[in-house]
């Protein structure tokens, strides 16, 4: 079984979401699925390729709506969350009950774990780091300037290496660790240090 999850590309909610998905996902649905990642940037126009649903599911996290019939799941909280009338339209209409926007919500982590627990029972305590941090980034909530410029945190330093990643495999699998280490023990690994120390080093 199969699970195509298209993400926001380069965007730590956006990735931290597909994570969190792929961990509920597992737990409620299909604990074997197959699951699979594409980024997805804004463009213009249609924002989607007929190719890109490929799965025997397919999710999109944190990005605008689809009105594919092969779209099984999807959340977004953004205002813009419709390319079009006809593409709103096809969200109302639809009776899934897999399909869910909340343009109140700060981040779409949180709110896809809102979700999860209050509509599937299903809470990790082991994701609640990663949904606090997602939401406090994407929603800009910090405690100080200083917090965001310094990045002293694992979070923040995890994010500045998402958002100047050029090569989605790695991207992928930061997604994949995501789901089973903490945001110390990713950042602590070498991959991430040979990418961060120049970052950082420049910042």
């Amino acid at each position: 079984m199969k699970l195509r999850i298209l993400y926001h590309g380069n965007c730590f909610d956006g990735v931290s979401s597909a994570a969190i998905f792929t961990k509920f996902y597992r737990s409620t649905m299909h604990a074997d699925a197959e699951v699979a990642y594409t980024p997805t940037m804004h463009r213009a126009g249609n924002a989607f390729d007929p190719g890109q649903f490929d799965g025997d599911e397919n999710a999109i996290v944190d990005f605008k709506y689809c009105a594919d019939d092969r779209l099984t799941w999807w959340f977004d909280h953004h205002q813009s969350a419709f390319l079009s009338d006809e593409d709103e339209a096809h969200f109302n209409a639809d009776t899934s009950g897999k399909k869910f926007l909340d343009i109140h919500s700060k981040s779409c982590a949180e709110f896809i774990a809102r979700i999860a627990k209050e509509q599937y029972g299903f809470e990790d305590e082991s994701l609640a780091e990663l949904i606090e941090w997602a939401h406090i980034i994407d929603g800009a909530l910090y405690e100080s300037p200083a917090q965001c410029v310094e990045l002293r945190s694992s979070a923040l330093k995890l994010m500045q290496v998402i958002e100047g990643e050029k090569d989605p495999a790695f991207v992928e699998r930061i997604i994949r660790t995501l789901t089973e280490m903490s945001l110390d023990e990713i950042v602590e690994s070498p991959e991430i240090q040979a990418r961060l120390d120049p970052i950082l080093e420049q910042h």
